[in-house]
C-alpha cells in the first residue's frame, strides 16, 4: 500500500503537496492529519507546518466481472487560477476549496436537504464535525439547508464557536476543507460541503464590501493605489465582487498562495 507523507503551511497545502507526489485524486487517497499548522510563540518562534499522511486506495479486483459502475467524481482541491475580465477591468474568477458545480435540476421543494447519496455524505461530515468539536470540549447544532454554492451546513453552540471559526475564519476553512473530503470519500455522489458558524461567512462579506468601498474612496481621493493583506480565495473574490462596476477604480490580484493579495488602484 503506498503512502507518503507531506507537510506545507496548512492542511490543504501539505494534502495538494502530497496528491501531487502520488499524482492522483483526493478521492483516491486515505488522509491522516498528523499535525496540525502552529503559528508558534507570538507568531515567532517555533513555527510549526502541517503535516499529513496519504494512503493511496488501491482498487480492489473484481471477483465475478459486473457491469461497470460509474466512478464517483472527485470533489477537486482549489486550482487557484485568475481569469481577466473584458468590463470593469481585471478581475480574479478565485474558487473555493472545490469547483463550482453547473446548475443542477430543480429540486422537490417537499424534498429534505441532501436526501439519498448526498444525505449519506452530509451525515458523513455532521459526524466529522461533532468528533472534532467534542474533541474541543464543544457541543454543536448542526443545521442542513441548500445554497446556491453547495450543501450548507451550519454550526451553532454559543461562545465557544470562536475556537472553530478562528482568525478571519481560517480554522472554519480548514474544517470545510476537510469535511469535504469525508463527504466526498462517503457517497458516490458529488456533494459541495459549504461550512458556516454562527453566521460568520455573511458577517465577514459585509465587512469586507463595507472595507472595499471605503478603500475605494481612499484611492480615489489620493490617487495612490492601495494592497491589502494576503488574504483567502473567497475573500478576495468579495473585493473583486464588490468593485467590478466601480466607476472609477479597478482592482486584480498579485503575488502567490498564501501571500495572494488584492490591488485596488485607479482606471
Amino acid at each position: 500500500m503506498k503512502k507518503v507523507t507531506a507537510s506545507g503551511k496548512t492542511i490543504e497545502a501539505a494534502v495538494n503537496s502530497g496528491l501531487e507526489q502520488l499524482g492522483t485524486t483526493i478521492d483516491r487517497v486515505k488522509v491522516n492529519v498528523l499535525e496540525q499548522p502552529s503559528r508558534g510563540l507570538f507568531g515567532l518562534f517555533g513555527a510549526r507546518p502541517a503535516k499529513v499522511e496519504l494512503t493511496l486506495i488501491e482498487e480492489p479486483a473484481a471477483a465475478v466481472p459486473a457491469p461497470a459502475a460509474a466512478e464517483p467524481q472527485a470533489a477537486e482541491t482549489a486550482a487557484v487560477e485568475d481569469v481577466m475580465t473584458d468590463a470593469g477591468g481585471s478581475e480574479d474568477e478565485d474558487v473555493a476549496f472545490f469547483e463550482e458545480e453547473e446548475d443542477s435540476e430543480p429540486q422537490d421543494p417537499e424534498s429534505r436537504p441532501g436526501e439519498g447519496g448526498a444525505g449519506e455524505a452530509a451525515e458523513a461530515a455532521e459526524r466529522f464535525l461533532r468528533e472534532v468539536a467534542g474533541a474541543m470540549g464543544i457541543t454543536i447544532d448542526i443545521s442542513r439547508s441548500e445554497s446556491r454554492d453547495g450543501l450548507k451546513l451550519a454550526m451553532s453552540g454559543g461562545e465557544d464557536m470562536g475556537l472553530l471559526i478562528g482568525r478571519r475564519g481560517q480554522t472554519l476553512d480548514a474544517l470545510q476543507y476537510l469535511a469535504n473530503i469525508v463527504a466526498s470519500r462517503s457517497s458516490r455522489e458529488r456533494v459541495r460541503i459549504v461550512l458556516d458558524a454562527e453566521n460568520f461567512r455573511e458577517r465577514r462579506r459585509k465587512t469586507l464590501e463595507e472595507l472595499s468601498e471605503r478603500l475605494a474612496q481612499r484611492v480615489v481621493r489620493t490617487g495612490k493605489e492601495i494592497v491589502l493583506e494576503p488574504m483567502t480565495p473567497q475573500e478576495r473574490k468579495v473585493i473583486h465582487t464588490a468593485l467590478q462596476h466601480h466607476p472609477k477604480v479597478k482592482t486584480f490580484s498579485k503575488g502567490d498562495e498564501p501571500n495572494r493579495r488584492v490591488v485596488i488602484t485607479l482606471k
